[in-house]
């Protein structure tokens, strides 16, 4: 049983808008929730995967909706691999700030600079990373879009 009476936070706010089709950064739905580009580029083609419905965090899912949801941000990484020059992809989901179960999919490249190559995103400077715009990253997020698209089963 998913937990019930949970007070709101960003997350919903933005599950909410990505049902309701009004969130610019949204991708697409997947069988567990939404996939979405960060609000902040900090590496090109960074994305979240939400679930819908929210739940406080992976462990408030049932087993098989906790599958689907490890499964689908797999499925992110792969397209991002498709569709990007990232040479890996790191994972996250911690839930700290925003206590509400996402995770975050970090496309890796080769030519980032050397004293990030190494580094975990949350020692860059995120002020400094690019707001998403769709004029910036909108050809990116369609053809993410598509690849995850075809890479559902039939």
């Amino acid at each position: 049983m998913l937990p019930t009476n949970v007070p709101p936070t960003v997350i919903d706010g933005i599950v909410d808008r990505c049902r309701a089709a009004d969130y610019p950064p949204a991708v697409t739905r997947l069988r567990s929730g939404w996939v979405v580009m960060g609000a902040r580029q900090v590496f090109t083609g960074y994305c979240l995967l939400l679930p819908d419905p929210v739940v406080p965090h992976l462990n408030a899912l049932p087993l098989d909706l906790r599958a689907q949801f490890q499964s689908d941000m797999a499925a992110v990484g792969d397209a991002l691999l498709a569709v990007t020059a990232a040479v890996r992809i790191n994972y996250a989901i911690f839930g700290n700030v925003d206590p509400a179960l996402h995770a975050h999919i970090f496309p890796r490249h080769a030519a980032e600079p050397e004293a990030t190559r190494t580094a975990q995103p949350w020692a860059l400077d995120w002020n400094a990373a690019p707001v998403y715009s769709d004029a910036v990253h909108g050809e990116l997020q369609r053809r993410l879009a598509a690849q995850l698209v075809a890479q559902q089963p039939r």
